[in-house]
């Protein structure tokens, strides 16, 4: 671990040495749900589980947007230490982690590669069958694939302003690293 001024990583934070297997979610798969709420995961997204399969997972409401979010849950854990950090007699802190982990459940993927969404969520998600898993870096959206067809429909002049706002170097994005 090396050390820069004051920054310390999470696992000094947590007193553990690195137990944690992080994985980049890239890759965007389409699959069905059955009646149940069951998604038989792709076998590439599958393969990119194994190291964290074991560890299990957080399923809950997105902040943003009509979808679902699966967390490993090595990454749940570094977010609830932020949680933790809250100050509850303040209002709106106690008013946002209510709202924030409302529906959270533990969740696994079971020997086969299913995943199954807790019913009270399919309905939050307005899944029916059609599922988009849509990377958003360290955690995995789940979207009724229409709803992600809407959130992600933007035409090409817009998505590059947006891109240019968000990403380009006008001293509102990215940070300089060098």
């Amino acid at each position: 671990m090396v050390k820069c001024g004051n920054n310390i990583s999470i696992f000094e934070l947590l007193n553990e040495t690195n137990p944690f297997k992080v994985i980049d979610f890239d890759s965007q798969y389409d699959c069905k749900a059955d009646a149940k709420g069951r998604v038989m995961l792709p076998v590439a997204l599958k393969n990119k589980l194994l190291p964290v399969l074991t560890d299990g997972f957080v399923i809950k409401r997105a902040i943003n947007g009509a979808c679902l979010e699966l967390w490993p849950m090595a990454e749940w854990k570094v977010e609830m230490t932020k949680i933790k950090a809250l100050n509850r007699f303040v209002k709106k802190n106690n008013d946002f982690i209510r709202i924030f982990l409302s529906g959270v459940k533990e969740i696994e993927i079971d020997s086969t590669g299913r995943l199954l969404i807790p019913r009270n969520l399919f309905a939050v998600a307005g899944i029916k069958k059609e599922i988009t898993l849509s990377p958003a870096i360290n955690i995995m959206e789940i979207w009724a694939k229409e709803r992600y067809e809407e959130a992600v429909s933007m035409p090409d002049d817009e998505f590059a302003a947006l891109a240019e706002d968000v990403m380009g170097d006008n001293g509102k994005g990215v940070p300089d690293v060098s």
